[in-house]
């Protein structure tokens, strides 16, 4: 299924209430994977990590 719009963002870790309103849905917080993006369950929203972001994450 195609995501049906990409955020990019900076952080690791996002919250998605699917752009509120009457389309939208309960807040989630959500944690990007090892490739870096992650897709809402609820509204299929791709939050993608930002070229050159970094989530400090990794190499601690």
């Amino acid at each position: 299924m195609q995501p049906i719009e990409t955020i990019e963002v900076e952080t690791a870790e996002v919250g998605c209430d699917g752009g509120g309103g009457a389309l939208g849905h309960p807040l989630v917080y959500l944690t990007l994977g090892r490739e870096g993006r992650v897709d809402c369950p609820y509204c299929s929203r791709r939050y993608v990590l930002k070229k050159g972001a970094k989530t400090g994450t990794h190499g601690h």
